[in-house]
């Protein structure tokens, strides 16, 4: 379970005469949010105010105990880029445990003026534990078993628009380093000695093919996005283990009512290897993005595929309702996917706007998939 100074914040309300919301609302996110270049907008109003929006956070989760961190969504526009071109994010997280762990994280979606270039990836710095159910299609709930290590991910990709006005092709390098596996003495992890179980090392390059129509980054209300990569990795080039990763993500968003009001939203998401690949390099199923009821890494082999469908329906002009269904699987080679197999899981949740202007939503969801739920609290949609 998890809560934040938002969630918090909304339940107080609910004792709050309603004729006071909008005020109680408006001081709460006002306190919230910080405006970097505010002296040089009230100067020149041309200037795209800045904005650091905070939000302090408490975490529970029976994996990592009590946690305690800060998570900031920074919008803004680079110098000379106006109407046309959509507004950058940097999203940061970062947690602390009561047992010692740590995580930080960083998405960052940069436009240049008119779009002509644009520089996507994340970076991710973490020492946080997981669970381990085995690699394959049918591992039983029975062999789960906690492990730790520690991540570091740096993944730029530096993009340049080309023929069409959303098509972007570029490369990047990327990083991925696991270190200090600690498992089970004995246990499913350590007695399996997979390729990667004590850590590894991915460095090498990727190329990527985007083609992006959405109105808003963060929040789409039309629109189409298509990411295609793929990246080599190579002992030459200091990585611990030879393979390819290749990945792709659609998603498309309609108002089928013809409003703002109810977006049907889609997505498909896939991961594919080829080579020596690391544990946790692997397709993984689940998480607060796609299959959200399942545990990440839940079901982990080479490939993986999952779709998802979310209804989204404004209440008013803060509050939303949702709901969400999707399918998913893992394989060891493609031809091994089948419908039998096949896992599902679906939730329902509620948004609140807390960036009119940037359509950015706080999101409360509860997950099902396998007959368990879960819970996910987050700035910004899962897709």
């Amino acid at each position: 379970m998890k809560l934040n100074f938002y969630s918090i914040s909304l339940c107080l309300l609910l004792f709050v005469p309603s004729n006071m919301h909008g005020q109680v609302l408006n001081n709460i996110l006002e306190f919230l949010t910080v405006y970097p270049n505010k002296k040089a907008v009230a100067k020149d109003s041309s200037i795209y105010p800045m904005k650091a929006i905070f939000t302090p956070v408490i975490t529970y989760a029976p994996e990592t105990n009590l946690s305690f961190g800060i998570g900031m969504k920074g919008l803004f526009k680079v110098r000379g880029a106006g109407p046309e071109t959509r507004t950058s994010n940097i999203p940061l997280s970062v947690q602390y445990t009561v047992e010692n762990r740590y995580f930080f994280f960083s998405g960052f979606d940069v436009f240049f003026p008119e779009e002509k270039y644009r520089i996507s990836g994340n970076v991710r710095v973490q020492s946080f534990p997981s669970l381990y159910f085995g690699v394959g299609q049918d591992t039983p709930t029975s062999d789960k078993e906690a492990f730790t290590y520690n991540q570091l991910q740096i993944e730029p990709i530096f993009l340049k628009r080309i023929f069409f006005p959303d098509l972007f092709i570029g490369i990047g390098p990327r990083y991925n380093q696991i270190t200090k596996v600690i498992a089970k003495p004995g246990g499913l992890l350590e007695g399996e000695s997979r390729s990667g179980s004590d850590g590894s090392r991915s460095l090498g390059g990727q190329m990527a093919l985007i083609y992006d129509s959405r109105d808003n980054v963060l929040n789409a209300n039309e629109g189409l996005y298509l990411a295609f990569t793929h990246g080599w990795y190579d002992k030459k080039l200091a990585s611990t283990q030879n393979f390819q990763l290749t990945r792709f993500d659609a998603r498309y968003y309609m108002s089928p009512l013809r409003s703002n009001k109810s977006i049907l939203a889609f997505h498909f998401t896939s991961r594919f290897s080829q080579g020596n690949t690391p544990l946790l390099e692997l397709g993984r199923l689940g998480g607060h993005e796609i299959m959200r009821g399942f545990f990440e890494g839940r079901y982990t082999d080479r490939h993986f595929m999952a779709t998802q469908i979310e209804w989204r329906q404004k209440l008013n002009h803060r509050w939303g309702v949702v709901a969400f269904s999707s399918l998913g699987e893992v394989a060891p080679v493609i031809s091994q996917f089948s419908f039998q197999d096949i896992r599902f899981a679906y939730g329902a949740g509620i948004r609140f706007l807390v960036d009119p202007e940037e359509n950015l939503n706080l999101r409360i969801d509860v997950g099902f998939g396998q007959g368990k739920s879960k819970l996910y609290i987050k700035i910004a949609e899962a897709f």
